[in-house]
């Protein structure tokens, strides 16, 4: 292998590749690490596989008019192994085939093989056929997949696989099933152990001064770092003592402003808590605001008007985008505005007040309905319309430009949207960063991007 002395492990592959071409004793070729689908599964749970296996006939498929094939209802779990092959009827069938006596298939399918198609299905739910074609190719690629991570190889690859071949066989014209991905992200805690190194549910310690006990022994144990939450590991928090102590909607503002949708989110008390102060929060300032009375000041009123209108197009924006900590953190800086504003933005404030609770219910819905209750609605807030932005309300009044010399940024200015080029030079130029970074240079060119940056270059 001298020839070899010298290479990277790459060019060492290619180049015995090479040598072995030449020898005529290989050829090159790429092997995929595909392998079969094995979709049969031992288990009770699962759709059965509809194949009856005859001593004369072989494997038969189960006649079009008795399907589905139902599991049976009366089985038992007392014996190791398959509860379907250890019943005493529900296997024993005649061949459709010859008549004689025969048995089902006890194997049921994998649940990635029932879910890989169902998309196709739900196009139109009430067809006597598997899936309605003209509906399937209407409504179909899904426009948006959100999965977990083992969506993102498992199941996407085996939706493909049957969507190509519904394809091939003519049930549908599309050849891939969505159109885009969104992989969210896991819930992880803490993990614990006791001093014999079994696991630990959360609620089965105390924590104290950074030490962690064991309720049961009293002995002290161990903290474990962070992970997916898992039964496992029995790191996972009964969502019941969440709703009974905050109630559900402080868990949905907690898992939806914490981190975006697609990273991992750590589950902490103060996090939970912290969602809690703010839902009661809100609930005190809407009520009060609705209630508020006294004089309008035109321009906290058009302030907070047009803060309300920006909010709208943001929140709906970020909500299209799956952003929605960026969509919770506007409606709480929207939020604190109206706090600020107090009863001198007239009808604005009513007005705000109306969208905060509009805005908030796909987050908080239990509380966004009782709010609307409270401020004499009869109807459900769910059953209005979203919320539109009024374009003319929506035009920045001001913007924030950076100030760059040599391409360091020194300062910001603050300007309308169409202030000049000349203008926004005199600015730039009159803070006193970029005078200080100016002392002893001459200018030699100014470069202004309207509504972005100034960068003045100088020698």
């Amino acid at each position: 292998s001298g020839f070899l002395d010298g290479l990277s492990v790459e060019d060492a592959k290619i180049k015995s590749i090479e040598a072995l071409v030449k020898k005529g004793v290989g050829e090159k070729t790429i092997n995929y690490r595909l392998r079969d689908w094995g979709v049969s599964r031992q288990r009770y749970w699962g759709c059965p596989i509809p194949i009856i296996y005859c001593k004369d006939c072989g494997a038969v498929p189960v006649p079009k008019d008795q399907l589905p094939v139902k599991l049976p209802e009366d089985v038992t779990f007392d014996k190791p192994g398959n509860p379907l092959a250890h019943h005493a009827t529900w296997k024993h069938v005649n061949c459709p085939t010859c008549g004689k006596a025969a048995e089902r298939e006890t194997d049921t399918f994998d649940t990635f093989f029932e879910s890989s198609w169902y998309f196709a299905r739900f196009c139109d739910n009430s067809t006597s056929d598997p899936l309605n074609k003209i509906a399937a190719d209407h409504f179909l690629p899904v426009d948006k997949y959100v999965g977990g991570v083992e969506h993102a190889v498992l199941h996407l690859l085996y939706a493909r696989f049957f969507t190509r071949a519904l394809k091939t066989c003519g049930y549908l014209n599309v050849s891939e099933p969505f159109k885009g991905l969104m992989t969210q992200g896991m819930i992880c805690h803490e993990t614990y152990k006791d001093d014999s190194g079994n696991w630990l549910y959360p609620e089965d310690i105390i924590k104290k001064d950074g030490k962690v006990t064991d309720k049961k022994t009293g002995k002290e144990a161990t903290i474990g770092r962070s992970e997916k939450m898992s039964k496992s590991k029995k790191n996972t928090v009964d969502p019941r003592e969440i709703i009974t102590s905050y109630g559900a909607d402080t868990a949905r503002l907690f898992m939806l402003s914490d981190s975006p949708p697609d990273r991992d989110l750590e589950w902490t008390e103060s996090g939970i808590d912290g969602s809690w102060r703010y839902i009661n929060k809100l609930w005190r300032l809407l009520l009060e605001q609705g209630e508020a009375q006294g004089n309008t000041d035109e321009a906290t009123a058009l302030k907070l008007r047009q803060e309300t209108h920006k909010t709208i197009a943001r929140v709906t924006d970020d909500i299209e985008r799956f952003h929605f900590n960026k969509a919770i953190a506007r409606i709480r800086e929207l939020s604190n505005l109206l706090q600020t504003s107090g009863a001198s933005a007239g009808n604005a404030r009513s007005d705000a007040v109306e969208t905060i609770i509009h805005l908030i219910s796909p987050f908080l819905p239990h509380l966004a309905e009782e709010l609307w209750q409270q401020l004499g609605h009869k109807d459900f807030i769910s059953s209005r319309p979203w919320p539109k932005a009024d374009p003319a309300l929506c035009v920045e009044d001001e913007i924030t430009i950076a100030v760059q010399v040599n391409g360091k940024l020194r300062a910001t200015i603050t300007c309308s949207p169409d202030t000049s080029r000349e203008d926004m030079e005199s600015l730039a130029l009159a803070t006193k960063n970029v005078q200080d970074s100016l002392k002893d240079k001459q200018i030699k060119k100014i470069i202004v991007v309207p509504g972005k940056i100034v960068n003045v270059v100088a020698i």
